[in-house]
């Protein structure tokens, strides 16, 4: 009788071992994911993007979401490699979404935003890109820890194009942008709830989109205002101040408009160097223009959002 209890006692002794090893395996085997290639339906649409989280996202809270959104002809992909926001992202720690315009039927399979008066396919077919951005943020919100006050969005040339329409219809959400190599092709009236920071950056030699307005040498036959009176239209919204502030440096001219409604500002980045590519970045694809070296694009965004938030 002994034995046999001194036996069964052993036996389950030896079985909670086990199944306490097999506990801390299974928990040391959680892997912790920071990469996501997902879609989401919108309007009947499957909708794609790609997701990157910070190395310290498990350990920490209340992340800011950067909505980076690629040019004409690109993908999340293209974009994240050439803008390098990925790297920026995992040491500054905020989280980066890079989401992808709808796919042509043409040869090309061109992914395009319909940002109003540009992109060819998605304007053609009238897809509604900010319900897009807006079901995507909300799903993220639910999904991730990320604080629904540190939304920003930005965007290279078709990209940065998209990014005003929703500094204009998602103000509610969106709580700055920073945009490179577009100019703001609204047709509808530009009506946001609330003043929205805007810093712009433009290569003076860049001819897809050229900085004083005009048609570009790129594939749409767009036209395109001039930046400048863009930003004049958005300090007029934002009820900044008449008088411009101007910094002239060697390689670039920095101007700002002050003195605007809610303390924000529009920043507008003018280099003398480089051409339709993101500053500080890598040419978009082979035989693309090469980047401006007078400023850096993920220094001066990440700079300028943290400065934002939503009340």
């Amino acid at each position: 009788m002994t034995k046999c209890t001194i036996a069964y006692g052993g036996l389950l002794c030896f079985t909670l071992f086990l199944c306490v090893n097999c506990s801390k395996k299974n928990d040391a085997a959680t892997v912790q994911e920071y990469r996501f290639n997902d879609t989401i339906m919108v309007d009947g649409r499957i909708r794609t993007y790609t997701l990157n989280l910070p190395p310290v996202y498990y350990d920490s809270s209340g992340f800011a979401l950067v909505i980076a959104m690629h040019g004409g002809g690109g993908d999340a992909a293209q974009f994240e490699s050439s803008s390098k926001l990925t790297e920026k992202a995992n040491v500054a720690h905020f989280v980066v979404v890079y989401p992808e315009g709808v796919q042509s039927t043409g040869p090309l399979k061109a992914r395009t935003w319909n940002a109003g008066g540009c992109c060819d396919y998605a304007v053609e077919n009238n897809i509604d890109d900010a319900a897009f951005i807006s079901r995507l943020a909300d799903k993220l919100i639910l999904q991730y820890k990320i604080n629904p006050r540190k939304l920003y969005a930005t965007g290279h040339s078709n990209g940065g194009m998209m990014a005003y329409r929703l500094a204009c219809a998602l103000s509610n959400k969106i709580a700055a942008i920073a945009v490179n190599a577009c100019s703001m092709v609204a047709t509808q009236p530009c009506s946001p709830l609330r003043p929205v920071p805007v810093l712009h950056m433009h290569a003076a030699p860049d001819t897809h989109v050229p900085y004083q307005g005009g048609k570009g040498t790129g594939f749409s036959n767009a036209y395109f205002p001039p930046v400048d009176s863009v930003l004049n239209v958005w300090s007029a919204i934002n009820g900044c101040a008449p008088l411009t502030e101007i910094v002239s440096e060697d390689k670039y001219t920095l101007t700002q408009w002050k003195g605007c409604d809610n303390n924000v500002t529009v920043q507008y980045y003018l280099t003398q160097d480089g051409g339709h590519a993101w500053p500080g970045g890598l040419p978009g694809r082979a035989g693309s223009d090469e980047p401006s070296a007078a400023i850096n694009a993920n220094d001066l965004l990440w700079d300028f959002f943290q400065q934002c938030q939503l009340p």
